[in-house]
């Protein structure tokens, strides 16, 4: 598997790898964003967490899991569970107007 991206690290699209740059590689990365949206609502645990992303292969939400982690995003509490760290909400939030674009975007489809 490719090594997390980070900042500082080469990306796609980035030999310096640019913060931007390695947030869109890591989110762009198949089901990385879908996995922090469901954990939106709260911690889950890993079962749940992948029944809500359609039934992904264990091994896929392990390494996505892996990655959001290593990258401070997701964090695994005492009890097992995957929930969003600090900086995973931080994340979210500032990828709400986006979201809302995206519905209006959709209604003028």
């Amino acid at each position: 598997m490719p090594a997390t991206p980070l900042p500082g690290r080469p990306v796609r699209g980035s030999e310096t790898g640019r913060p931007i740059m390695a947030l869109l590689d890591l989110l762009g990365r198949r089901w990385s964003l879908r996995i922090a949206w469901e954990l939106r609502g709260g911690p889950l645990g890993f079962r749940a967490l992948q029944a809500r992303c359609d039934g992904m292969s264990p091994s896929v939400l392990s390494g996505r899991l892996t990655e959001l982690s290593e990258a401070g995003i997701v964090e695994q509490g005492d009890d097992q569970s995957y929930g969003l760290s600090v900086e995973g909400t931080a994340l979210l939030r500032a990828l709400e107007p986006l979201n809302e674009w995206s519905a209006r975007w959709a209604e003028r489809r």
